[in-house]
């Protein structure tokens, strides 16, 4: 449990951006174990797809982008997305031999010895020259503080404990947020409760006709400015709108995605906004908040990478205060297809450092 391992880079998290990562370094003649290692902090692979509830079946799932060097192919779209990409990520680990090591958990990354970073996990220590963090963001759901929150007598929770509809049956719900989770909460939810009320921030824009190359580079340009400034990401599909599909022209007509303004407070029995002349009241036994994530960087605070505004600053996939640091899935590349690119190029990066700073000795 004390011994400190040495190492030529670390990947944290072995989902979609981990695995992609490994593969690269697999590529590029890294040998697992002996030249790099990936932890993993889940029970088992799939990354954050293992925790996804069953309802959401592989085929509602918007955009999966199969991982490079193996194909997803002939997936049942009515088979549940948790265990269709639990199944794939197995299966790819063991072809290309990642030696996935799991469950560990990452406690923090720190300043080593001779120029070095020290790993601390619950299954020892690495000393690495370089570090890939794949962590992602489901560890880290956001949960808006409204007044009133500590009051309400009915039951909360978020996106990532949400278990599919039936739970809801006879309930009043109150599903908060405008992303994709939100609206397939609601037409999920919605046959089954006695009522739903959908409320937003913003108006959600829905996007008429296909997304092609052109419109998904604009979008992840618009994430990736944010991350060269320091400020903390937005997520690419604040900045692309939900596709407008049949699903979601039913919900539409059909009245369940009504949406509402932010209430301004959080009562025992409910919601209120402060509306003119009087008080407007929505009743509800439950308030699901489908108000997404943030990534799950906690273990990297000893290294002081963030910038006033928030977030890291970076340029492509590393880390402008510490250039020892890739960050993949983050930001510009919290995407199936754009850790794919990320891992790729954090490894190809990695590569010239490597090569410009021999080992200590």
């Amino acid at each position: 449990m004390n011994e400190t391992h040495e190492i030529e880079a670390v990947v944290i998290g072995a989902g979609q951006a981990g695995l992609s990562s490994a593969y690269h370094l697999r590529r590029t003649g890294f040998a697992p174990d002996r030249d790099f290692v990936v932890l993993d902090h889940s029970p088992e692979p799939g990354g954050a797809w293992q925790f996804r509830w069953p309802s959401l079946t592989y085929g509602k799932v918007h955009g999966m982008h199969s991982l490079p060097g193996m194909e997803l192919r002939d997936a049942d779209p009515a088979r549940p997305s948790a265990e269709v990409v639990r199944a794939y990520f197995d299966r790819y680990e063991r072809a290309f031999d990642l030696r996935v090591r799991r469950p560990v958990d990452v406690r923090s990354v720190r300043e080593g010895a001779g120029g070095r970073l020290l790993v601390e996990t619950s299954d020892g220590a690495w000393s690495t020259r370089t570090l890939i963090n794949a962590t992602g963001t489901w560890d880290r759901p956001f949960w808006p503080r409204y007044p009133g929150q500590e009051t309400f007598r009915g039951r909360q929770l978020h996106t990532a404990r949400y278990a599919g509809p039936e739970e809801f049956t006879g309930k009043r719900v109150v599903v908060v947020g405008g992303g994709a989770s939100g609206t397939q909460h609601l037409l999920e939810i919605a046959p089954y409760a006695a009522a739903t009320t959908w409320v937003t921030r913003r108006p959600p824009v829905f996007r008429e006709g296909p997304f092609d190359q052109e419109a998904g580079r604009a979008s992840v340009a618009l994430v990736e400015e944010r991350v060269r400034q320091g400020l903390p990401p937005r997520s690419v599909v604040s900045v692309t709108g939900l596709p407008l599909n049949d699903a979601i022209r039913q919900g539409l007509a059909d009245g369940v995605l009504d949406r509402q303004p932010m209430f301004d407070r959080i009562t025992p029995d409910g919601v209120e906004w402060n509306d003119s002349p009087r008080p407007r009241r929505v009743s509800a036994d439950v308030i699901l908040w489908a108000t997404g994530f943030r990534p799950a960087l906690d273990h990297l605070t000893p290294l002081r990478l963030r910038e006033a505004g928030g977030g890291i600053r970076m340029e492509g996939t590393r880390a402008v205060a510490d250039p020892r640091i890739h960050l993949v899935g983050y930001g510009p590349s919290a995407s199936t297809v754009g850790a794919n690119r990320a891992g790729r190029a954090a490894v190809r990066d990695i590569g010239r450092l490597l090569a410009e700073e021999p080992a200590a000795a």
